[in-house]
């Protein structure tokens, strides 16, 4: 990568000023939000995933190659979802290692799965240079604050050859899909949330329609990818709104 590829910052989305002021305080935001909804999280997930549980997860894995016996990093871990997945195709909770900025997600992941679990952020992955067969990350791309540094930091640690994988929700690209996709998770969820888990898990849901809604398009996910140094990058979508991302370490 070039030193103007390096120092060219390339956001998820613009400030979203309703939840806070500037850029450099995304990363605390989002940090508080997910400890603060941490305990309640997996409840609100069935409510949003719009049917994209365990077997849509183990789809993705096994679409983009993952097997046994191969060594995994999940990114922005979470409670676990995803990694449980993971697990299950490898055939190891010892080859699969979670990371999460959150310590209050990596409890609640720490309390369901016997992987080894890191506090730290995806742009700087405390985890050494090509120590990985697959890289993932389900659903947390747009609370990246850099997507050239975190995929960098991606194709860091995986070995060569490896895979990166990213699970991700779209923004509709038909008006019909957009405007059911729109009123569900934009004002049904936030509303259930509030009468099921409180008013921090509402806040946690409208910010994350207005980052679906606010995320930069697929070619610029993809052109991140491969200023990272990541060949052959794709795009899958399923239903108008899931996308996952696909690429590998030359």
């Amino acid at each position: 990568m070039s030193d103007h590829d390096r120092g060219s910052i390339v956001e998820p989305h613009r400030v979203l000023s309703g939840f806070y002021a500037q850029r450099t305080q995304r990363s605390a935001f989002v940090r508080r939000l997910f400890n603060d909804t941490a305990p309640h999280y997996d409840v609100v997930n069935r409510l949003f995933s719009l049917g994209s549980g365990a077997w849509y997860r183990r789809r993705c894995l096994l679409r983009a190659g993952l097997r046994r016996g191969l060594d995994v990093i999940d990114v922005a871990v979470g409670t676990g979802l995803l990694a449980r997945e993971i697990v299950a195709v490898t055939g190891s909770a010892r080859q699969v290692t979670g990371i999460d900025l959150s310590e209050g997600m990596l409890a609640a992941a720490r309390r369901k799965l016997d992987i080894h679990l890191v506090q730290g952020m995806a742009e700087q992955l405390p985890v050494a240079s090509d120590s990985a067969d697959f890289v993932t990350m389900g659903y947390a791309l747009r609370h990246l604050g850099d997507l050239v540094t975190a995929f960098g930091e991606f194709h860091r640690v995986l070995r060569r050859g490896g895979t990166l994988v990213l699970l991700e929700i779209g923004k509709p690209t038909r008006a019909l899909s957009h405007a059911l996709v729109s009123g569900y998770l934009g004002h049904i969820v936030p509303l259930l949330c509030r009468l099921t888990a409180g008013e921090r898990t509402k806040t946690l849901m409208d910010y994350y329609w207005e980052t679906i809604e606010s995320c930069v398009p697929p070619d610029t996910i993809l052109d991140a990818m491969t200023r990272a140094g990541f060949v052959d990058p794709r795009c899958d979508v399923d239903f108008d709104i899931f996308r996952t991302y696909v690429g590998r370490k030359r």
